[in-house]
């Protein structure tokens, strides 16, 4: 394999993508692509969320630049997330993720399935 070509993961792109790729973030990504959402929208939208994950998810993606925050004067004032044009960038990637893990699930299915089964033969 030439070194070249080599995959290297730095440690800022390790902290990045764990902080965008991470269970709670894909989830909030797919519904903000579609919509600004208010917090609680977001909720209903990720019941399994719970609030404490869900408002250090938004704060980690806001600090990345991939969704800002707006204060929107209502009474009582409320705060409505979007995704920004930064984030509206990472769809294209996240879609080829996805297709990725569509196309070869079969295929890792039948992987766990054969280490499952070493596994409880102790092998």
């Amino acid at each position: 394999m030439d070194t070249d070509d080599a995959l290297r993961i730095d440690a800022p792109h390790r902290e990045l993508l764990d902080q965008v790729l991470d269970k709670w973030s894909l989830s909030v990504l797919n519904e903000l692509c579609e919509r600004p959402c208010r917090f609680n929208e977001l909720r209903r939208a990720i019941p399994q969320v719970t609030q404490k994950s869900l408002t250090a998810t938004l704060r980690r993606l806001e600090r990345n630049g991939v969704i800002e925050r707006e204060v929107v004067s209502t009474r009582p004032v409320a705060i409505r997330y979007q995704i920004t044009p930064l984030g509206k960038t990472f769809r294209q990637p996240i879609d080829v993720l996805l297709a990725w893990a569509s196309e070869h699930m079969p295929a890792v299915e039948r992987a766990r399935e054969g280490f499952d089964k070493r596994e409880e033969a102790g092998l």
